[in-house]
């Protein structure tokens, strides 16, 4: 790409982010769950909750994340922590695609656990032995992810929570990373940790993210794989090393704008 090309696509993906990147955005999207809580300790469960089920239509995921607020009684830390065996029979009724009640059971007992465990849900990403250099982002996602199924369950409950080293381009906790990491300033996201940087952040890949990048050049890898975020996301740092995930608001917006082509 020329150096004339680069700034004219900095450009574009910098105004798409100040245009979007406002509370407005949060309207139509499912990070309205999360955002509505002031304790940092139910924004981030109702936050992880929320964004493993946003696959699908976003005003299906938004109206049935608002149906798991209303089955932890508006509490999800508190109900996380402390559900007897009758309050976690709640969870039997919920479905939301191919996430049923038991996954969510088994969820909020593996949350159970990293909080009790690991002492909550930034530090179950961090090594034991984390200073100040840390680990690569899929290694820190596998890690979260082996410590949350470390108490038993069924097999089939596996397959909500993503492997980049696997492959998995681990989409939706990429997106719940972006909104407890990226600052509160624009009124989007939330802000809540500090001990992840956002230039250790990578791009919530999906179908659409991934069409928009492809039509700009940022992205040539055809599948959606984690290969394809590591890609992604270090062309986005050429435009803004310390937060390149800025930049999934923007492609969003160029592609509902339908600008990106």
């Amino acid at each position: 790409m020329r150096p004339s090309q680069q700034t004219g696509l900095r450009e574009l993906l910098d105004e798409a982010y100040e245009r979007h990147a406002r509370p407005a955005f949060v309207a139509d999207d499912p990070l309205q769950v999360p955002r509505s809580f002031t304790r940092r300790e139910d924004a981030e469960l109702i936050g992880f909750l929320t964004a493993t089920i946003a696959w699908g239509q976003r005003k299906t995921i938004i109206a049935n994340a608002w149906k798991l607020v209303r089955l932890m009684d508006g509490a999800p830390h508190d109900f996380v922590l402390h559900a007897s065996e009758a309050e976690l029979g709640r969870t039997a009724r919920f479905v939301h695609r191919t996430f049923n009640g038991g996954d969510l059971r088994q969820f909020i007992l593996g949350l159970r656990h990293i909080h009790t465990a690991y002492g909550g849900m930034e530090q179950a990403f961090l090594p034991a032995e984390a200073r100040d250099a840390l680990p690569p982002m899929a290694e820190m996602i596998a890690l979260f992810r082996s410590r949350f199924l470390e108490p038993a369950h069924e097999r089939r409950t596996e397959k909500h929570v993503a492997d980049p080293l696997r492959g998995s381009n681990a989409k939706r906790i990429n997106m719940f990373l972006r909104w407890m990491v990226r600052p509160a300033d624009k009124g989007v996201d939330l802000g809540l940790w500090k001990r992840i940087p956002t230039r250790a952040l990578h791009v919530p890949l999906d179908v659409h993210t991934g069409r928009v990048a492809r039509q700009l050049g940022l992205l040539r890898r055809k599948q959606d794989d984690w290969k394809a975020v590591e890609e992604l996301t270090a062309a986005l740092r050429l435009y803004d090393l310390n937060d390149p995930v800025k930049y999934d608001i923007a492609l969003f917006g160029l592609g509902v704008e339908g600008k990106s082509s």
